[in-house]
């Protein structure tokens, strides 16, 4: 019993996160003119996974306290390379999706030595490497255009059989296999430990280094996998300066509404994805209730705004919890 209330009480937020999806998914269901199809909800689906992909990339660097604000550029340079190798026979297009992947991970891993050894704040450290990922995408792609294996994007964007979103069950199986074994090895343990105090971990013997070179890497990982998907749903690729920031900002919103800590060392993956399908449910909520199209990015921004309050609201409380004990 007590077993059962502590790993309830260690999820509660994100289990907050998935009970408030479910009710505005319900909500915009029952509200769209098709109703609850599968095609209404492989298209939702698709959409939300994007932007999950591209929430755990950020949470990565978040649990260590960190901050990436060049997600939003390798999810754009990965689209945009996609479009030019994830193409041909079975065999090239495997190498692409490799090639895709790699660099993802090769971006995250500049931006963890960067922050590791040049001893610069993240958040300073990523505006600068995202600038640079961003003019590689556009090199890649001055105008949008390109192609990507359509008989790949179609199975990994459509259905399985009974109507199940093929997205959800590939993101299922990236917390599967990286996300839930990485948690749980001792680098894992570590990057929490970094999040929670970085000068008590190191005290402790904890690879400090490591860990923080580890999360920006899987982060540069996960933002890459965004960006296929991205050319898996739109079959090209585009270096738009605009969707990039919004990604970014919208990653950070989908962590704090996935209940993780912008102080670092709390959350989960999990939480972040829930988070992002929250929030891309809002959209889709403003779409079939035919709010003004003008109006929309407003109330998006006021629910940005108010999830990164509601973030910096429990930095707060959690100073003034350490200020009362110090």
């Amino acid at each position: 019993m007590r077993d059962w209330r502590y790993h309830v009480g260690e999820n509660r937020d994100t289990l907050l996160a998935f009970a408030v999806f479910l009710i505005m998914f319900g909500i915009y269901t029952g509200n769209h003119p098709a109703g609850f199809t599968a095609n209404v909800v492989t298209t939702a689906a698709n959409k939300g996974v994007i932007l999950a992909l591209v929430a755990m990339a950020q949470t990565a660097v978040v649990l260590t306290a960190g901050i990436d604000l060049s997600v939003g550029m390798i999810f754009l340079l990965a689209n945009c390379l996609a479009s030019w190798i994830v193409v041909g026979s079975p065999g090239m297009t495997a190498l692409g999706l490799l090639g895709v992947l790699l660099v993802g991970l090769l971006c995250g891993a500049i931006n963890g030595l960067v922050v590791i050894f040049g001893r610069l704040q993240p958040i300073v450290t990523t505006i600068a490497t995202g600038a640079v990922y961003f003019g590689l995408a556009l090199f890649l792609r001055p105008v949008p255009g390109g192609d990507v294996n359509s008989e790949l994007a179609d199975s990994l964007t459509g259905q399985l059989p009974g109507g199940i979103p093929a997205s959800l069950v590939v993101l299922f199986l990236i917390i599967l296999t990286i996300w839930l074994p990485f948690r749980r090895s001792e680098i894992g343990r570590a990057v929490y430990a970094v999040g929670s105090s970085e000068a008590a971990a190191y005290m402790s013997g904890v690879p400090v280094r490591k860990a923080k070179f580890v999360a920006y890497c899987l982060s540069g990982l996960f933002a890459a996998m965004g960006g296929l998907f991205l050319t898996f749903f739109t079959y090209s690729g585009e270096a738009s300066a605009a969707n990039g920031g919004a990604y970014t900002l919208y990653s950070i919103a989908a962590v704090v509404l996935g209940g993780i800590s912008l102080f670092g060392g709390k959350g989960s993956v999990i939480g972040a994805v829930f988070g992002a399908l929250m929030f891309r449910t809002i959209g889709d909520l403003l779409f079939v209730f035919d709010l003004e199209p003008l109006w929309q990015p407003l109330f998006q921004g006021v629910v940005l705004l108010l999830a990164v309050s509601l973030g910096s609201l429990r930095l707060f409380q959690i100073r003034n919890r350490l200020d009362l004990f110090g």
